[in-house]
């Protein structure tokens, strides 16, 4: 089991590195991987390690600058939630704009109706 956790911290911390490197080619930075690895294994532990890469992922595509790695370890749960909340709206737009558009074409299907009989 232990090992287990840390196999899945180390991925993530993997993961956060190869994200932040790719974001900031230029930047030099020293991260201490032994010491993310436990912060990590308590995201994994938290939220899952699938779910853990994903939080890691939205965190690379918000607009902050430098994308701190303790900003992120202080926040995942909060980013989180904003995940889930972002797909619900996802969702219920997506299901507002089929009843919209299937209320469109019944509009549209009566107006070709009531133009045939009036012709």
């Amino acid at each position: 089991m232990a090992d287990e956790r840390a196999k899945y911290g180390n991925a993530l911390v993997t993961h956060f590195l190869k994200l932040w490197r790719e974001r900031y080619p230029a930047t030099k930075h020293t991260f201490n991987r032994y010491a993310l690895k436990w912060p990590f294994m308590d995201v994994a532990d938290s939220v899952g390690y699938e779910r853990g890469k994903e939080l890691i992922e939205y965190y690379f595509k918000t607009p902050r600058t430098g994308h701190d790695v303790q900003w992120f370890l202080y926040n995942f749960d909060k980013l989180d939630v904003v995940m889930k909340e972002r797909a619900d709206d996802e969702t219920k737009k997506a299901a507002m704009r089929a009843v919209t558009k299937a209320r469109v074409e019944e509009w549209e299907r009566r107006k070709r109706e009531s133009r045939g009989q009036t012709d």
